[in-house]
């Protein structure tokens, strides 16, 4: 006798996303920080699926930092976790270290943050432009405009 196979009753996952103007409303808030503190960035926010939504090259920032900015978004949205949160996942573990460190697009040191709506993950920010120390603030002063 053959057994019959479970049904599948959901056949359509629905995702939260952030919208186009919170994603423009973070990058004005990012751009306004990095002014305050004298540093031009690069603003990246990606939607749930880590696709580009919103994107700022301020005057000033350096070009190496268009790509890291978004992909430090795309690493935040990724596994859900602040970029520097990485660093501490990693280190102690030799074969996660050497091996994880070589997948694209994975950024391991801080300005990338998931960004959250009612503990969902909606979307990523990625800064780049200073030290991480500088793009982590940029990104914390324009998630707190989020909120």
């Amino acid at each position: 006798m053959m057994e019959e196979a479970p049904a599948m009753a959901v056949k359509v996952v629905t995702k939260a996303s952030i919208t186009a103007g919170a994603a423009q409303g973070l990058v004005a808030a990012a751009e306004a920080k990095a002014r305050e503190i004298g540093v031009p960035m690069c603003i990246a926010v990606v939607d749930e699926s880590g696709v580009l939504k919103a994107f700022s090259r301020m005057d000033g920032a350096a070009l190496l930092s268009v790509g890291i900015a978004q992909d430090k978004a795309y690493t935040a949205v990724s596994f859900g976790i602040p970029t520097h949160g990485w660093h501490d996942f990693i280190k102690d573990d030799p074969p996660l270290l050497h091996g994880i460190v070589h997948t694209p697009r994975l950024v391991v040191f801080g300005g990338g943050y998931p960004i959250r709506h009612e503990e969902t993950v909606v979307g990523g920010i990625g800064v780049s432009g200073g030290h991480y120390h500088q793009d982590m603030q940029v990104a914390e002063a324009a998630l707190a405009a989020f909120a």
